[in-house]
């Protein structure tokens, strides 16, 4: 057991820098053990305590974690080699080590409305969900002090980035090429810390109630203008088609007497006080030449 201990107990690590947008370093853990005079020497007093006290000693060195998180330990201030532990049972000594919970699942949080000047100098609120997970629970416990607060700072200074060098015209059409955009330079920068960002959704977008008013006019006026043009091109179908009509009938003048017939039925089957009866036009043409 104490072979063991020692074993795990300080372990080298080496600092390398992620990319050349962030000063934060990575921790490696490397097998290898060895640790001071005096750790070694409370390491073996722990162990002793622990076999002396035996079996109450071993409720407070046996410690379990829950599928969904890991534990990562402390011993004597350093990193214990091997990585987070979980899930299920693992073993501390209670004089030694200190462990912290890491949970792995899927976490949300709402990113407050931000006040954004847009590229074309207009004011815009806007809020977003971000959906987050812990892939390193190592990286997230030894890289960053508290992994959540961080991440919910770096989304909103990321969206007031994001939305500051585009138009207001793009904002409103370009939502998911924003919201892609976003969540790559999001993961990109919080990988350091040992987070995944899954993905991110934009909530609403509040413009001032001035530039609401003046964009409810010109749509307004848009489709009143779009209303007129197929009005007049309607007409001018129908135009068309009455010309084609008036061609047809003047090669054949039965056809126009038919016509006439065909009114005359349509009058008739409605219950009218007054019937009209058309002057054939022939007849008028034949008075006027007198």
């Amino acid at each position: 057991l104490i072979n063991q201990v020692m074993q795990e107990a300080q372990p080298n690590y080496e600092a390398k820098p992620m990319n050349n947008q962030t000063a934060n370093v990575r921790f490696d853990q490397k097998d290898s053990g060895g640790v001071n005079l005096c750790g070694g020497i409370l390491m073996f007093f722990a162990c002793i305590l622990i076999l002396a006290t035996l079996p109450l000693s071993i409720w407070n060195c046996i410690k379990m974690v829950q599928e969904y998180e890991r534990a990562v330990i402390f011993r004597l201030g350093r990193l214990v080699s091997g990585g987070a532990k979980g899930p299920g049972i693992f073993f501390i000594i209670p004089c030694t080590d200190e462990y912290r919970k890491v949970d792995m699942r899927t976490k949300s949080f709402d990113v407050p409305p931000q006040e954004i000047l847009t590229k074309d100098s207009v004011t815009v609120a806007m809020d977003a969900v971000v959906y987050y997970r812990v892939f390193d629970a190592t990286m997230a416990v030894a890289n960053v002090e508290n992994v959540d607060g961080a991440t919910r700072l770096l989304a909103q200074t990321t969206l007031r980035n994001m939305l500051g060098t585009r138009s207001l015209t793009e904002i409103l059409t370009g939502r998911d090429h924003i919201t892609h955009e976003m969540m790559s330079s999001l993961d990109q920068a919080t990988d350091v810390w040992g987070i995944k960002v899954e993905r991110i959704e934009i909530k609403d977008v509040r413009l001032p109630v001035q530039l609401q008013r003046a964009m409810a006019a010109e749509a307004e006026a848009s489709r009143e203008a779009r209303a007129k043009v197929i009005a007049a091109e309607g007409e001018m179908n129908a135009s068309k088609k009455l010309k084609e009509a008036a061609d047809i009938m003047a090669g054949a003048p039965n056809a126009m007497q038919l016509r006439y017939l065909q009114t005359l039925t349509a009058i008739s089957a409605e219950k009218n006080s007054t019937i009209v009866f058309p002057l054939p036009i022939d007849m008028i043409a034949s008075a006027l030449k007198k």
